[in-house]
């Protein structure tokens, strides 16, 4: 017999092993939007244009970054494609967008379907927090290129928004207030520097229990990225939201600018409560206030700009939203109390 392309690391009957494995958690997003099932060469999803006068399709795409690395440690895979959805969600639901569907790639050393499988139970896990169909996706057995534990997944979020309700920032302005939600924790951002920390320069690991966590080091750190769809979905039907900012890598600094206009700044003047996580790598890493604030979302994980009365309706609505500051005249940077930036 000649050689097979399993001889070569690649198990078709693993992989067909798999899709049949997730295929619950993929339908479990299905709505009546989607027109195709689990196996066609592309997914087909009709655009619900009831309500819209100028519907305009937003798109993202990202992935999880490092934080890969700590559920394989822990072995935990159930988790982590939320992570990947929110990243996508949480970027287009910035622009007004309501999510419509989600697509996912999955690259692997060694295809292991219950782990492919559990991986994307969280896939679809995300997508039914943002209630987005989960139409389609690539799962790729790379033998050679990925260790046989190892793998990496990013996804691609498409959601619609009103042409006229497009948000840009382009109407923010001096005296305007920022609306802050908690984040759940570290989300998907900085991991490198949390390992270079935590095991590198700490000497810890993942099943280390940290009193201030009141849990293990892993299960601190792999806590999913916050979707932030159910909480602002609502708030755009009732009030008049002139900017909105995801927290993702750049932290507060960098990723309030990018959403008011380039003569404005951020000052951020209220301390909010700061969850022990950076507190922990702070002081056991040395890291100075300033990077701290460059590289993690220090416990804000979504920004929300509009005018003082509205706010003020806002916070009687839902006190989970916290004022944290306000706009001022500048050249389109953040400042924040106690930090000198």
């Amino acid at each position: 017999m000649g050689i097979s392309y399993k001889d070569a690391g690649v198990d078709i009957d693993k992989g067909n092993e798999a899709v049949q494995l997730m295929k619950k958690h993929v339908k479990s997003t299905f709505n009546e939007n989607v027109l195709t099932d689990i196996g066609g060469f592309g997914g087909l999803f009709q655009l619900p244009t009831a309500g819209y006068q100028e519907p305009v399709l937003v798109s993202g795409t990202d992935g999880v970054g490092t934080k890969l690395k700590i559920a394989m440690l822990m072995d935990k895979h159930d988790t982590i494609g939320i992570d990947a959805v929110a990243m996508c969600v949480n970027d287009i639901l910035v622009q007004g967008a309501t999510p419509l569907f989600f697509l996912d790639y999955l690259a692997c050393g060694k295809l292991q379907p219950q782990k492919i499988a559990a991986i994307v139970s969280g896939v679809a896990e995300g997508c039914r927090q943002s209630k987005a169909a989960l139409i389609g996706g690539e799962t790729a057995e790379m033998p050679d290129f990925y260790a046989a534990d190892e793998y990496d997944i990013a996804g691609f979020a498409v959601g619609v928004v009103d042409k006229s309700k497009i948000i840009d920032g382009s109407r923010t302005e001096v005296g305007d207030v920022m609306l802050a939600l908690p984040s759940s924790g570290v989300h998907s951002n900085g991991f490198s520097l949390v390992r270079k920390i935590v095991f590198d320069q700490a000497g810890l690991s993942v099943d280390d229990v940290i009193p201030e966590f009141g849990c293990t080091l892993g299960e601190e750190l792999l806590k999913p990225t916050k979707i932030y769809v159910p909480e602002i979905l609502p708030l755009l039907q009732k009030y008049d939201i002139k900017a909105m900012s995801h927290i993702t890598g750049g932290g507060l600094i960098e990723n309030i600018p990018r959403c008011i206009k380039p003569d404005l700044n951020a000052v951020i003047d209220v301390a909010w409560p700061v969850p022990a996580v950076f507190a922990y790598l702070q002081k056991t890493g040395g890291v100075t206030p300033l990077e701290m604030h460059r590289v993690f979302n220090m416990g804000l994980g979504f920004i929300v700009i509009c005018d003082q009365d509205t706010a003020f309706r806002i916070q009687d609505e839902d006190p989970r939203f916290m004022q944290v500051g306000y706009l001022e005249k500048g050249e389109g940077k953040t400042e924040i109390m106690g930090v000198n930036v």
